[in-house]
């Protein structure tokens, strides 16, 4: 993507190319992110080589012109769907910074290697650069797979997340399966259909299967779990979805008694993040 500044052109040649490199940004499990570094252009046949001090880094440029989500979408959708993978989601934000920043999310069956979301990365940057909808404003590209926290919207999602543990939200007036009655509470995801997945309720202790429309459901997310599934749950459950990992396998020391599966402090719950922390490296 950059050159090294042994092979970089002198900043008065005429083929003198701008690569602002900011560095990787590297997110493993449960999310993968590739930040590519920043390009700007400066017409269709040049580019100009300078690197950003940290104190640009604040400042926000006169004018930004940037193509909307919808456009870069456009752009990679096709190459996205070719290389196996779903597209996610494509975000774009400027605000007090130099430069803006492309985040696209895609998502595939099986977990992404991350060589292959390296490689779809440059892909990615080469179709914006040649598609030069950013003019002048420089850009920093994250291509990333979604977290456990992206909610369930869409049957591949379900899918995807079968053997999970995930808490729902039904919508207002629909009947809860749930033993107490809350519209809101904790299963694990079992097989889904384009109309229906089949929740199981009870965790450990008291595991049966209910099965629920999927238009009463108003929200879903999966949620965090230090300690597996009983064996007797994620049977009911159908196991987990090929190619995905294994509930539990976030789990870390922190000191507190494993999950039960009955507990439903939503405080703690909410308290619980696997947002990644990402930064640039110079």
């Amino acid at each position: 993507m950059g050159e090294s500044a042994a092979n970089t052109p002198s900043p008065g040649s005429a083929d003198h190319a701008e690569v602002v490199n900011l560095g990787w940004s590297f997110t493993l499990f449960p999310r993968v992110t590739l930040d590519l570094p920043v390009r700007k252009f400066t017409g269709n046949s040049h580019r100009h080589n300078r690197q950003l001090n940290p104190s640009q880094l604040n400042q926000e440029p006169p004018h930004m012109p940037m193509p909307t989500e919808e456009r870069v979408s456009q752009l990679v959708a096709e190459l996205v769907e070719r290389r196996g993978f779903d597209l996610e989601g494509v975000s774009i934000s400027a605000a007090g910074t130099a430069h803006a920043k492309v985040k696209v999310t895609v998502d595939s069956d099986e977990a992404a290697p991350l060589d292959a979301v390296a490689k779809l990365s440059s892909e990615i940057s080469e179709i914006l650069d040649e598609a030069g909808d950013f003019g002048e404003t420089p850009y920093l590209l994250e291509v990333t797979t979604p977290g456990i926290d992206r909610p369930l919207t869409e049957l591949r999602h379900w899918r995807r997340a079968q053997g999970r543990k995930v808490k729902v939200t039904l919508r207002t007036g629909v009947q809860s399966p749930e033993e107490k009655g809350k519209p809101r509470f904790e299963a694990r995801v079992g097989v889904a259909t384009a109309e229906q997945v089949a929740l199981v309720l009870g965790g450990k202790r008291n595991p049966h299967r209910v099965t629920v429309p999927l238009a009463d459901i108003e929200f879903a997310v999966v949620q965090v779990e230090f300690s597996p599934p009983g064996a007797a749950e994620l049977e009911l459950a159908g196991g987990v979805a090929p190619g995905r990992p294994q509930p539990g396998a976030e789990a870390v020391d922190t000191g507190a008694p494993p999950d039960d599966d009955d507990d439903d402090d939503e405080a703690t719950d909410e308290a619980v993040s696997d947002s990644p922390t990402e930064g640039i490296v110079e």
